[in-house]
């Protein structure tokens, strides 16, 4: 099964710096998309660790059988990117959300830390993948409230786990058997926090009609960024299309 991908990450409309970050690594079918935070531009260096450490990481890991190989990547990187903080005392804090997949086969592995999220598109609709790690998904998941009722709290942003603030973390694994003309999206709170999913659905669905090539993912993840702007840009936003041919 043929792979397509495409990238692109967005400072927005409101930000100073672009806190987040992205890698693709389509010789080995792996993808990663990080939001860093922390004061003194932290979240620039959490996220760029990310980024910068991820295809080696890849390499290392690709054949350890302890643990999926996302899951100690990501782990991986959160000793990093903790030690760096604790090294360098003005960065204490910092820490970033991970959301990575790899594809081996049919099969799609998926580890996030965070409020970044993974989507998969298939036959015309849209379906979250992975949970947030944030104060109102805690509240969501006791049932204070409704999803709905979520998007109003003020507390929205805030994480209740992230990469790199703590010397361990705890990452969520899924797997999903992928088939042909599946679509996955990765996506930072600038997209998902700005345009609802029934306008990401909209807008995929709009150019996904016909014969999906390299240009087609380009344009989709470009119109996503757009919308995400146009909606105000609050935040940096970033976009990373999945294609299963």
């Amino acid at each position: 099964m043929g792979i397509l991908s495409y990238g692109q990450t967005d400072i927005g409309m409101k930000r100073a710096t672009n806190q987040d970050s992205i890698a693709l690594y389509p010789k080995k079918n792996a993808f990663l998309l990080a939001d860093g935070m922390g004061g003194h531009n932290g979240g620039d260096i959490a996220s760029g660790m990310c980024k910068d450490l991820f295809k080696s990481l890849v390499d290392k890991f690709e054949l350890s059988s302890e643990k999926p190989t996302m899951e100690a990547l990501i782990c991986e990187l959160n000793s990093a990117i903790y030690r760096h903080a604790q090294e360098n005392p003005e960065l204490k804090g910092m820490g970033t959300t991970i959301t990575s997949v790899m594809i081996k086969e049919n099969e799609l592995n998926i580890s996030n830390v965070g409020d970044s999220r993974a989507y998969l598109f298939k036959n015309e609709k849209i379906y979250q993948l992975t949970k947030d790690h944030s104060l109102v998904q805690e509240k969501l998941n006791i049932g204070l409230y409704t999803r709905i009722q979520a998007n109003e709290d003020p507390q929205k942003n805030v994480l209740v786990r992230t990469v790199g603030f703590e010397p361990k973390v705890k990452v969520d694994n899924y797997k999903y058997t992928i088939n042909k003309k599946d679509l996955f999206l990765l996506c930072s709170d600038g997209l998902h926090g700005k345009v609802s999913d029934e306008d990401i659905s909209f807008i995929i669905n709009s150019n996904f009609n016909g014969e999906i090539k390299q240009d087609i993912l380009e344009k989709t993840a470009q119109q996503l960024i757009k919308q995400a702007n146009d909606n105000g840009g609050s935040d940096n936003i970033s976009v990373i299309l999945i294609y299963c041919q």
